[in-house]
């Protein structure tokens, strides 16, 4: 079967084309700007791909176009595709037709800390010998790609609510029907298709209607969001998860070292994780995880010895780079309760070293300047902010962030912040470049601008 992707370098379509590559399938597709470690990760699969949205790519006749959602109305290749009567679906389909169908399908939800888990959780089962299938919105160091076929029964996929496609504006998740779905929180964002945070709701509401009374839901219960969605309707047992609270599932991380905590089962101690990673947002992951992993046959401690071994996420504050004792990040945060998270978990390690923030508000809740008010006191941990301020945002930037005085910059170009940065920046320091993008190649020109001023 020849498979066509429009919208192929996204972090779920990328992953479709290498699950589909797997399955036998010969695999092409297009896109826009493909940055890595999306275009990576399809050069290393001899994916090919074109560069745009011509109508002449259709002329091969693939057997089934699988059209992503960033795809309009309007588009050449959709028109073309539309008019010439063709075979089309939408990457969740696809995926819940060709390969889930006789899954068990663990599905991990919520507005944050979806990729860090779903890999934490593809790694558990992988460490206990299941060979597990999964799809990460991002390239996980324990494995070489952002998703793989493997063997049944098990499939990890990260679940999320943004809309199908342009003829399905369900949620992508609604299609997979999973037996064990991870609810890790939720929060308004996507204001480009969601109103308020109810509509939102009523997403997960669909998704809870799919999930078999034989299933099993692991919840985040200090999330009053979530618990007003399962009030809304719930028909499937639940294990809960929290941190300093009441629940099924809980962490006590240690005081004098950030990346080492203690997990509890019911009140009962299972053991300890010491790792790299930090902040409590990770040790809520971990512990979604492993709850998730004991549904699929793993046991507690199995999955602790897994985590202990688990290399993170690229773009989850991976570090790019030291150049004269200054430290960058790569970092995928891109909603301030995400910022926030991040900023506080490197302070917790750092200490009083000094964190500088660069931020490129990229997403189409941030460039809509929706959580505009929250921006400034999710920054708090960091010492400087540098802002990606192009003139055509659209909204008050430097008027919302006033509150934080001389903290807060601004450039209008990503050249201009690379100067900006390297002139600032001195050894000792931590810079946490923060973009859901490519950030115009920042992260590189900067390194390279430190080393020349080293």
């Amino acid at each position: 079967m020849h498979v066509h992707i429009l919208g192929l370098g996204g972090t779920f379509m990328a992953g479709l084309a290498a699950i589909a590559k797997a399955a036998g399938c010969r695999v092409t597709g297009s896109d826009l700007n493909v940055y890595p470690p999306m275009s990576t990760q399809l050069e290393r699969l001899g994916i090919d791909f074109i560069e745009g949205y011509g109508a002449e790519q259709l002329d091969t006749r693939p057997d089934i176009v699988v059209v992503g959602n960033a795809m309009k109305r309007g588009v050449p290749v959709v028109e073309a595709m539309l008019d010439r009567g063709m075979a089309y679906t939408s990457g969740p389909r696809w995926l819940a037709e060709q390969v889930l169908r006789d899954r068990h399908v663990i599905a991990v939800t919520g507005t944050h800390g979806k990729t860090t888990t779903t890999a934490m959780l593809a790694w558990i089962l992988q460490h206990a010998g299941l060979q597990p299938g999964f799809l990460i919105g991002g390239v996980p160091g324990n494995f070489d790609s952002s998703a793989r076929l493997g063997d049944a029964p098990y499939f990890v996929i990260e679940a999320d609510e943004y809309d199908t496609a342009f003829f399905d504006k369900r949620a992508k998740f609604v299609h997979y029907r999973p037996r064990t779905v991870i609810l890790n929180n939720l929060e308004y964002d996507h204001a480009d298709i969601y109103p308020d945070v109810a509509s939102i709701q009523r997403q997960f509401n669909q998704l809870l209607r799919t999930v078999p009374g034989a299933g099993r839901l692991i919840v985040n219960a200090q999330d009053a969001q979530l618990q007003a969605t399962l009030e809304m309707g719930c028909w499937t047992p639940r294990e809960t998860f929290a941190i300093g609270a009441a629940a099924d599932w809980s962490a006590r991380i240690d005081p004098e070292r950030a990346g080492r905590f203690t997990v509890n089962f019911q009140e009962r101690a299972v053991g300890q994780v010491e790792w790299d990673l930090y902040g409590e947002h990770n040790v809520m992951n971990a512990l979604a995880a492993i709850a998730a992993a004991r549904q699929a046959g793993v046991a507690a401690e199995r999955s602790l010895e897994a985590l202990r071994e688990f290399r993170g996420v690229k773009r989850r504050m991976e570090v790019r780079g030291v150049i004269g004792g200054i430290t960058v990040y790569d970092d995928f945060a891109h909603h301030p309760t995400a910022i926030a998270t991040t900023l506080r978990g490197l302070r917790a390690r750092v200490g009083g070293a000094r964190i500088i923030a660069v931020l490129e508000l990229r997403s189409n809740t941030m460039k809509m300047g929706v959580h505009s008010d929250h921006m400034a006191p999710a920054l708090a941990a960091a010492d400087l902010t540098y802002f990606f301020c192009p003139a055509d945002l659209g909204w008050d930037l430097k008027g919302a962030v006033a509150s934080m005085g001389p903290s807060a910059r601004f450039a209008a170009s990503v050249d201009a912040l690379v100067q900006g940065l390297a002139e600032e920046a001195r050894s000792g320091d931590h810079i946490v470049v923060m973009s859901n993008g490519g950030f115009g190649g920042l992260h590189d020109k900067l390194l390279t601008a430190l080393e020349g001023a080293a």
